[in-house]
């Protein structure tokens, strides 16, 4: 299993395990970005931001399968 990680970490870093490495980067830039404006916009509502912190991961964590449905391996 450790073996399979280290692989697949390997061809990430050498930018062979994806066809299309520009939607990779394109669409993780997305996913942080949503990320970032609803922390923003959940402290600027009055959530303190542990509960903040909390509520945009778990939003952006399940956005996540949307953004990558589309990516193909090599």
């Amino acid at each position: 299993m450790f073996d399979m990680f280290l692989n697949s970490v390997t061809l990430f870093f050498k930018g062979k395990l994806f066809q299309d490495m520009n939607m990779v980067i394109r669409q993780t830039f997305f996913g942080v970005a949503i990320a970032a404006a609803l922390l923003i916009i959940a402290v600027k509502a009055g959530l303190t931001l542990w509960i903040a912190v909390l509520a945009t991961s778990l939003i952006s964590g399940a956005i996540q399968p949307l953004l990558f449905k589309n990516l193909k391996y090599r």
